[in-house]
């Protein structure tokens, strides 16, 4: 059972390197903001707007051979293929992935919190309830235990791989369906459900805001949103020491999607002030910390390096040296934890949303 802390703020994601400023006679008049945005967007205000992105010539950005850029408060933000591309393999979740991910990582992280959304979800009993970001279903098999037997849940993913899984593993239930789904994108009418929930998902969203008015327009009035995010990488132990033993693997490109993605949306801040842009009201956050236990620090470590994105980053960099990277890991865990069973601490904030 977890326990509540105290709502904080944490920092925003990792930035990139500087963005140079384009010749003023050949590019946009605005500023050029201090950090790519990619992994860093600039704040939010009520006037949230953003140009369609458009193509600078690479004479004017050496390092790639494109950039995107688009207008954001006044601020030009530049994207360069590089963030491009990592933002497309951080959701990716395929091939043996999905049953890696279900087997070593649910229950290591998820299980915990995806009792208590479905706690936070019954209480306010739903009649038609939409899961986003479903993953291989453990909030969905959560859900349907807990509630009543009439009520509908449609539970979507981004990656069919995900649903396949989830569909294959979850009980025959007549009331859940499933369905390949974007959450920035969603195929339902306005005011279709009474909740919609989302387990760690949202630090995926390209754009936090749009999926945030999608989950508003299908709610019914009165209806409620429910999602978590994890808190900063250093709260959460197993992820951060990964981390820092991979960059000592790669020490000239280490793998960061961890840090980057996952534990990369973490300002409570922000997230409410993006809410609010998107029209909800009625907001509350809580940090909730919870622990993580394996059998042995390779468990961690398999998670981890194969169970997650974080094998696309490790064998973009040499695709033969994923178990190298799997046993410096179950290495550096040990080191920490020891060579037995193992526990370190977990923390998210949970975010209720509604109005």
């Amino acid at each position: 059972m977890g326990f509540r802390l105290a709502t904080s703020t944490g920092g925003g994601p990792e930035t990139n390197p500087r963005c140079p400023s384009p010749p003023p006679s050949r590019c946009s008049a605005s500023p050029v903001s201090a950090s790519c945005a990619a992994d860093a967007p600039p704040p939010l205000a009520a006037r949230h707007k953003a140009t369609r992105a458009r193509r600078v010539k690479a004479d004017f950005f050496p390092y790639a051979r494109s950039i995107r850029t688009c207008t954001v408060r006044g601020w030009t933000v530049c994207i360069s293929q590089r963030s491009r591309a990592m933002a497309a393999t951080d959701k990716l979740f395929a091939g043996s992935i999905p049953e890696l991910y279900d087997r070593f990582l649910v229950p290591l992280i998820f299980e915990s919190y995806a009792r208590d959304l479905a706690e936070r979800v019954a209480r306010v009993e739903p009649q038609d309830l939409l899961e986003t970001a479903a993953g291989t279903g453990v909030v969905t098999r959560g859900l349907a235990s807990r509630l009543p037997a009439h009520t509908r849940i449609v539970a979507t993913d981004l990656n069919q791989p995900m649903i396949n899984y989830a569909a294959a593993k979850q009980p025959k239930h007549d009331r859940v369906t499933w369905r390949q789904a974007d959450a920035l994108t969603l195929p339902y009418e306005d005011r279709t459900f009474d909740v919609v929930v989302c387990q760690f998902g949202a630090m995926f969203f390209p754009e936090k805001v749009a999926a945030y008015r999608e989950a508003r327009r299908v709610l019914k009035p009165r209806g409620h949103f429910f999602f978590n995010v994890w808190d900063r990488i250093a709260e959460n132990e197993f992820a951060d020491v990964v981390t820092e033993a991979l960059a000592s693997l790669f020490p000239k490109d280490p793998p960061r999607f961890l840090a980057r993605t996952p534990h990369g949306y973490h300002d409570v801040e922000r997230i409410r002030e993006e809410l609010i842009v998107a029209g909800f009201a009625d907001i509350s956050i809580e940090t909730v910390d919870h622990g993580s236990r394996a059998a042995s620090p390779r468990d961690p470590a398999i998670a981890y390096c194969q169970g997650t994105p974080l094998r696309n980053e490790i064998e973009a960099r040499d695709a033969t040296r994923l178990e190298e990277a799997t046993t410096a890991a179950a290495d550096a865990l040990a080191r920490r934890f020891g060579s037995g069973p193992v526990e370190g601490r977990i923390r998210a904030h949970v975010i209720t949303a509604a109005g």
